[in-house]
């Protein structure tokens, strides 16, 4: 398998770390997506994916391109370990949870739109940075009140990591990047912790990629 990805992306980041905890193997393609004006623009990559956006998985018999659609791709491929729980309601509150971020949250944080807030719309950095930390804000209270009604354990559902896991991670290391206080969050804060302990959270992390220094 090859996945194209950045190393800041956090839609990549979420796709590493599913790889990681299914134990597979794949070649890491970097596209940056600052790089003379964004190498995700460029026809090459149009093809892979005419959003131009991060990530697209290759395999054998499929071109995947959304990190929710790549992780339960490789849920299916690879079933163990299972990165969604057993029964349709618990199943139902791990999406819910995944999709609160990648849907509700992260689009409104990502480069694209944060650079059309200053190039075309001529914001402020200052209001930028006011406008990740609102939503950023929304959405983690949101996550913060649905941890604290599932059942208990030390990640976002139990005593595993799953999918939503693979969300939450990221999305708390892009809220660290624009200093949001993350103090009003002390159940997120833990489900980091626990998965701070696992190899396959670390190896996943920005500052380990081979594009990190670029």
């Amino acid at each position: 398998m090859k996945l194209h990805n950045y190393f800041r992306s956090s839609a990549s980041y979420r796709v590493r770390i599913a790889l990681n905890l299914k134990g597979l193997a794949y070649e890491y393609q970097a596209v940056h997506l600052t790089r003379g004006g964004g190498e995700q623009f460029t026809p090459s990559f149009r093809e892979l994916n005419p959003l131009s956006v991060v990530p697209v998985l290759e395999s054998d018999d499929a071109r995947v391109t959304q990190s929710l659609a790549i992780i339960e791709y490789l849920d299916e491929v690879q079933p163990e370990p299972p990165l969604l729980p057993r029964g349709p309601a618990a199943r139902a509150r791990v999406r819910a949870l995944a999709l609160s971020i990648a849907c509700e949250l992260a689009p409104l944080n990502n480069l694209r739109v944060l650079g059309y807030l200053t190039r075309e719309l001529g914001v402020t950095d200052q209001a930028k940075t006011e406008w990740y930390r609102h939503w950023v804000a929304l959405g983690l209270a949101a996550f913060e009140a649905e941890i604290a009604e599932g059942p208990p354990g030390h990640f976002c559902h139990g005593d595993a990591p799953g999918l939503a896991d693979c969300f939450l991670i990221p999305q708390l290391f892009n809220a660290r990047r624009f200093d949001c206080d993350l103090s009003r969050y002390p159940r997120l804060l833990a489900i980091e912790q626990s998965c701070a302990l696992l190899a396959a959270f670390r190896d996943a992390a920005p500052d380990r990629q081979p594009d990190a220094d670029s």
